[in-house]
């Protein structure tokens, strides 16, 4: 599905064509990029990885191959390229060889997020981070906020996808808006003079300390296989973002 706007990658789009983005394969393919998480062979990896992200701590590779099932070892260096693809593009991490030979990898945050408050042992963790991923793309995406209504559309068509059980959440409301907002990462309030009272999304203060819209771009981007500057507004607006944080 991305494939289709990587001939598009030179070309730039306008603000409309942007927010549609919401609607369009891009966003499709977020939703959908690590079906991998999904997969036996790396099920019991992927875990350990995140709590490896979580405690700042190296991994080697001895230890990785421990968490495969013995029967999978033998096709270990397959399961490790998927791995870290999954990491890069479902939670913005990147997986890297610390030394050329050495067997040590450390976790890398490109897109800026900890996860801190919303990681854990159980299983539920990698969807949560997903999900998480997705709505600050879309409100980026959308003008920087979004409805509660959209949110709740967004939602329904999520749980109407044909691998909507890779999207394990005890109740996705609750942790988008009890839980993201408590750690910060989400702001739900009030749209300002609105009767009957409307409620939006926007980043979170901790969404600001961590990232920025240039790495949130340039992720949206990898996922896309498209040039940052392909998103012409977007581009535009995360530069200036960048320009104003400098002169702060």
């Amino acid at each position: 599905m991305a494939s289709s706007h990587s001939s598009q990658s030179g070309e730039g789009c306008s603000r409309r064509e942007e927010e549609d983005l919401c609607s369009s394969p891009d966003m499709v393919v977020l939703q959908l990029l690590c079906p991998l998480y999904q997969d036996k062979k790396m099920s019991k990896l992927l875990p350990v990885l995140l709590m490896k992200y979580q405690m700042k701590e190296a991994i080697t590779k001895a230890e990785m191959t421990r968490s495969v099932e013995h029967r999978h070892r033998q096709s270990f260096p397959q399961i490790f390229k998927d791995v870290c693809e999954c990491m890069s593009l479902a939670f913005g991490i990147d997986v890297r060889e610390l030394d050329p030979g050495s067997k040590i990898y450390v976790l890398l945050p490109v897109l800026g997020l900890t996860y801190n408050g919303i990681l854990g042992e159980d299983y539920q963790s990698m969807s949560k981070i997903n999900l998480l991923v997705v709505i600050l793309i879309v409100i980026f995406l959308k003008g920087n906020r979004i409805s509660e209504e959209d949110v709740k559309e967004f939602l329904r068509t999520r749980e109407m996808l044909p691998q909507r059980e890779r999207f394990v959440i005890g109740d996705p409301w609750e942790f988008i808006t009890k839980d993201l907002v408590q750690v910060q990462y989400l702001e739900y309030r009030q749209v300002p003079n609105s009767d009957p009272p409307r409620y939006e999304f926007l980043w979170g203060r901790r969404t600001h300390i961590e990232t920025s819209k240039m790495k949130v771009l340039e992720h949206l981007a990898k996922v896309n296989k498209r040039d940052p500057r392909s998103y012409t507004h977007l581009y535009e607006e995360a530069l200036r973002e960048e320009s104003e944080a400098a002169h702060s």
